[in-house]
């Protein structure tokens, strides 16, 4: 195809290796630089499914390679407590994670429901504090959360922090109750506002430094047909500032997300959904709850969700294609999402946050097998294919072949990062050593590839 430029061997990139040692080095799938992008942080897995069996967090000076510790459980077990997927916040020196409850045991596994946002300072000496207040006990206290989140994603402002959530509270009702579903949503912490819970404070149990809501409306069952949905996920900010709505006004802030959907003949589609939020933070606060036995909390006053794509008419309905967390244009008028065309491969799609029609990025002749991640300036989209990565102008849909397949043992690329500032990539690959294969932390420096 067109778009597609035929001199890819001739587009020369020195790939950096940063890390080395006999242990995983694993980058979150976004906000892996520090501010300043000299640093990179990560976790010790080497399998992306254990975070539960991991206990320690570090960082990696991007130009001297030299690794630092900056939090380390000392009672790890294959039970937790577990800690992983570590995230920047985009002005201090301040990094957020999923943390496992302390009490973990044999009984009492790290889980879906038993982890919380742990929050580290690094110029406090790597001072660690629970930024999520946790309370399993009735009454529950209002901006405390009752299970567990994940998948942080600070705003641009860095006012907030986005997770995940699942509620275990709901979790063991429904053990009892087969009307109650533990159901995924999403939500965000609002920083700075302390919560303390309002009663025992116990290793399951206690205060933190943030108070959460809850932003997406989900049902056990929804309506064939409907806007109704059964799980919100793999959220992103919109925009550095929001973004601008159909009458010229500008929204501050809005949380863009997947959302799954039942078609009319009762086949599930994931679709894009936002939720704007109030501007207001005492609005926030003051109008929810800390919920029930048998409800979440309440999702606040001023949050007005509504979907944004309708697929279900076309051939390969719904966002689809790997794992994949939504991207925003930095101006918040579009979000990226991955999607099938017509003949089946997947594409990079966007859609404006006040809805209307999807429109194709790429127009690729192969299918990525990444999550795919935006540069800060909203140029350009990364991502990877059968080990190699590739960049996407936004603006003219070409795409460059911007390093090769490894010819050596490599494998794994995962988790593409842009550098804050600038045109660098860091990501994660396995390499052998010593008989046994690890993640490992590479950089690409693309200045000479693309347009400024």
């Amino acid at each position: 195809m067109n778009n597609i430029k035929e001199s890819l061997d001739t587009i020369k990139t020195v790939e950096i290796q940063l890390t080395s040692d006999p242990s995983g080095h694993f980058l979150n799938q976004r906000q892996a630089f520090s501010p300043d992008d000299k640093l990179l942080v990560f976790d010790n897995r080497n399998d992306d499914s254990k975070i539960g069996e991991n206990a320690s967090i570090q960082v990696v000076d991007v130009e001297t390679q030299e690794v630092k510790t900056i939090y380390q459980l000392e009672n790890q077990t294959v039970f937790g407590p577990g800690t992983g997927a570590v995230s920047f916040h985009p002005s201090r020196n301040e990094v957020v994670f999923i943390h496992g409850l302390m009490n973990a045991s044999q009984e009492k596994p790290y889980g879906f429901t038993a982890r919380v946002a742990m929050q580290v300072s690094l110029d406090e000496s790597n001072k660690s504090e629970a930024m999520e207040a946790r309370d399993v006990q009735v009454p529950f206290t209002k901006g405390a959360l009752r299970g567990g989140s994940h998948a942080y994603s600070y705003s641009s402002d860095g006012r907030f922090v986005s997770f995940t959530y699942n509620d275990q509270v709901l979790e063991r009702e429904s053990l009892v109750n087969p009307t109650i579903k533990d159901l995924r949503t999403v939500g965000a912490f609002i920083l700075g506002e302390r919560v303390a819970i309002t009663r025992r404070v116990d290793e399951e149990n206690f205060d933190g430094t943030s108070f959460a809501v809850l932003l997406a409306e989900v049902t056990a069952d929804p309506k064939p047909g409907s806007d109704q949905i059964n799980k919100a996920y793999e959220e992103c900010w919109v925009g550095n500032a929001g973004y601008t709505k159909l009458d010229g006004t500008q929204q501050n802030q809005a949380l863009a997300f997947l959302g799954d959907v039942m078609s009319e003949t009762g086949e599930k589609v994931t679709e894009v959904f936002i939720a704007d939020i109030s501007s207001s933070i005492s609005e926030l606060i003051s109008s929810v709850d800390g919920g029930s036995l048998t409800s979440l909390p309440a999702i606040p006053a001023g949050v007005n969700q509504r979907r944004l794509t309708f697929t279900a008419d076309r051939k390969y309905p719904g966002v689809q294609g790997p794992r994949q967390w939504l991207r925003s244009s930095p101006d918040g008028n579009s979000i990226y999402f991955y999607q099938k065309d017509e003949a089946g491969i997947v594409q990079i799609y966007t859609v404006s946050p006040n809805g209307g029609e999807i429109k194709a990025i790429t127009k690729n002749t192969f299918s990525p097998d990444t999550s795919f991640s935006l540069s800060s300036d909203g140029k350009y989209l990364a991502y990877g294919a059968k080990e190699a990565i590739y960049i996407t102008g936004i603006s003219d849909g070409i795409t460059q072949q911007v390093l090769a397949s490894p010819d050596n043992a490599s494998t794994n690329l995962s988790n593409i990062n842009w550098s804050n500032t600038g045109h660098t990539l860091a990501y994660n690959r396995k390499v052998d050593l010593a008989g046994k294969s690890y993640f490992q932390i590479f950089t690409i420096n693309l200045s000479s590839v693309v347009d400024k």
